[in-house]
């Protein structure tokens, strides 16, 4: 769409010219890359291609890798009961962090009952503490904590909590999709067992993810039976050009990185100075590392939902903190969880920047921002949607 700002970067990135060149050269290819004449070979080579980048990315060996069908069905094959490293124990019960991904949250192949929560800080951080307690004594536990949180831009402690689960016997599983491509991380430094990845959010296509294993780690059973792609850990042909546009996504990503992250950083910062121009103003987890393209807002008495119709009118398109089911809105499970109330967890906006991402951004953005702040703040909700 001409002439609009795309600051919502943290639910979907656009897609990379390298992914796209790359995906239309393997949608010419005829073969099954499980088939073995010259044409199979030629589509099973592109998918190794993209294992050994996904692997090489973050220190992982690519016999490691798995692709599934994107960052839910990777979260939903990782969190696996009899999980375990080497001849020790295998894991019973599942712990995962109050603000996780709702595919997380949904406990993957675990039983309810074998499911606890950890709790965070009103910082955004998870609460070591409440970790060690839950683990204390008990078996076994998988521990599923993301390594930055895709509201509000919180990268969690994550080497830390891989000592702390070690310790204690368990195993660790790292949700990177949020932080992959924005910032570098190594699953082996991170102390994680295993760690998933999603395609679309560093300009991959959509509807393509990973599970990446560190050495050592066993025990995952498969979520789809049948054939035996992916070493027998995920049934069904390959999705070449879905793999293909994957590959070139994480190596146009890798390139970039640190200049990218700097300049992204250097823009959120100026968006944050001229939000907060208005005293009123919260930045959530604005104290603690965060994702350098991240900020999550909002200014008391403010609608949400509202807002962000008022800056999609206005050309502008960001998020919610809040989650949306069945056209109704829900406040952030991530904000609650974090100690605020309803009335500001309803009220977050969400700001992410990207590659592509200008100064002009963020000059329409903070311009929108004066316009409609008052507006927003002063009568009904249909009042303030009449005014737009």
């Amino acid at each position: 769409m001409p002439n609009r700002v795309y600051l919502d970067w943290n639910a979907t990135t656009p897609l990379r010219p390298e992914a796209r060149e790359a995906m239309a050269a393997a949608w010419e290819l005829s073969g099954n890359p499980s088939s073995v004449h010259a044409e199979g070979r030629q589509a099973r080579r592109l998918v190794e291609e993209a294992r050994t980048l996904l692997a090489d990315a973050i220190g992982a060996l690519p016999r490691n890798v798995i692709f599934t069908s994107g960052g839910t069905e990777a979260n939903a094959l990782a969190l696996t009961p009899g999980l375990r490293r080497g001849s020790a124990p295998s894991v019973g019960r599942l712990l995962v962090s109050a603000i996780e991904h709702a595919s997380v949250l949904a406990g993957g192949r675990f039983p309810a009952e074998a499911i606890g929560t950890i709790g965070v800080t009103p910082a955004g951080l998870v609460d070591l503490d409440s970790l060690r307690a839950m683990l204390d004594g008990g078996p076994p536990a998988l521990v599923s904590v993301m390594l930055a949180n895709n509201e509000t831009g919180a990268v969690q402690p994550v080497a830390e909590v891989g000592e702390i689960v070690h310790a204690a016997g368990g195993l660790l599983h790292v949700d990177a999709i949020q932080a992959f491509g924005k910032i570098a991380f190594d699953i082996n430094a991170m102390n994680a067992d295993l760690m998933t990845l999603s395609a679309h959010k560093i300009g991959g296509p959509k509807g393509i993810g990973a599970v990446i294993l560190a050495e050592g780690t066993a025990g995952l059973e498969p979520l789809l039976r049948g054939g035996g792609q992916e070493l027998g850990r995920r049934a069904g042909t390959e999705n070449v050009a879905g793999i293909a546009g994957f590959g070139a996504a994480v190596g146009a990503a890798m390139a970039a990185l640190s200049v990218d992250a700097i300049r992204v950083e250097s823009l959120r910062n100026r968006l944050e100075r001229g939000l907060r121009q208005a005293p009123e103003v919260i930045v959530f987890a604005e104290n603690v590392p965060r994702l350098p393209n991240t900020t999550l807002f909002t200014v008391p008495g403010l609608k949400a939902e509202t807002a962000v119709i008022g800056f999609d009118l206005a050309g502008i398109a960001v998020s919610s903190g809040s989650a949306c089911s069945s056209g109704k809105v829900q406040p952030s499970h991530v904000l609650e969880s974090m100690g605020f109330g309803p009335k500001l967890a309803q009220g977050a906006v969400r700001l992410s920047l990207g590659w592509s991402t200008s100064e002009g951004d963020i000059d329409r953005c903070l311009q929108a921002w004066r316009k409609l702040r008052g507006t927003l703040l002063k009568g009904s909700d249909e009042t303030r949607l009449e005014r737009f």
